[in-house]
């Protein structure tokens, strides 16, 4: 079990994801259709969607529109969604990871293309930087659901891989799991600290990078122009931004 990480920085910064509620609303409900679709579409015999109604409930999403996104599955509504990846390097050869959810191939790779080279970047071949990332399960709480001791001890209770916890109200725990045993691991972790703020598929870098200052800005702007884009759902990267940096760029 490893103790302190700030896991923010591992995907994208906090706050980039609050700039426009309907615009994550719309991700998150392609997300519910999507899970719906290739399962049940019934949480408790489907965990994707069980998660991806989890993390709608977390950002505070209505419930009629969680239901009008499973009910769109269950009538076959809509436009069909698939699911892809793009690997590619930003400024400083940081490596990124872009999930998507599209309905145009084309159009999503053309604006992922452009996003990374205008923001100091390039698109890679599919398996680029992947190499450098393990596929694994990952819980999300909030530092509400305790200190890190008791966080530690249900991890390992639930049977849990790995723990990173930051102090402070915008920290929280991250908690690391095989793949195969997430939804498990999920399920016994929400009897000892309540429900999570997300579970989910992530990319967890084995070697973070530390960014130096005029690199992390633009970093950030490719990362802003990237998540802005409503077919992209996640971006994952290999960085690590030091909190001095963090307080230049405000």
């Amino acid at each position: 079990m490893a103790g302190h990480s700030k896991f923010k920085n591992i995907m994208h910064r906090k706050g980039a994801q609050d700039k426009k509620r309907s615009a994550m609303f719309s991700k998150l409900s392609r997300e519910i259709t999507v899970a719906a679709k290739m399962g049940m579409p019934d949480p408790d015999m489907n965990p994707r969607l069980r998660a991806a109604i989890n993390a709608a409930k977390a950002q505070s999403m209505p419930k009629d529109n969680i239901q009008r996104a499973i009910d769109k599955a269950s009538k076959g509504d809509g436009e069909n969604y698939e699911e892809v990846r793009y690997e590619g390097y930003g400024p400083g050869g940081i490596a990124l990871i872009v999930e998507a959810l599209t309905d145009n191939r084309n159009r999503t790779a053309t604006n992922v293309r452009t996003a990374f080279s205008k923001n100091g970047g390039n698109l890679g071949a599919s398996g680029a930087v992947s190499h450098g990332f393990e596929r694994l399960g990952l819980i999300e709480y909030p530092a509400s659901a305790g200190d890190e001791e008791k966080v530690l001890e249900a991890a390992i209770e639930a049977g849990a891989d790995d723990v990173e916890s930051e102090a402070g109200e915008e920290g929280g725990h991250s908690i690391w799991t095989s793949v195969e045993s997430l939804h498990e691991v999920a399920r016994e972790l929400e009897k000892a600290l309540g429900e999570a703020e997300s579970v989910k598929l992530a990319w967890k870098p084995g070697l973070k990078v530390e960014v130096a200052e005029g690199d992390a800005q633009t970093l950030f702007k490719l990362i802003d122009v990237l998540d802005d884009d409503d077919d992209v759902q996640t971006v994952w990267g290999n960085y690590e931004v030091s909190d001095e940096v963090m307080a230049k760029l405000g």
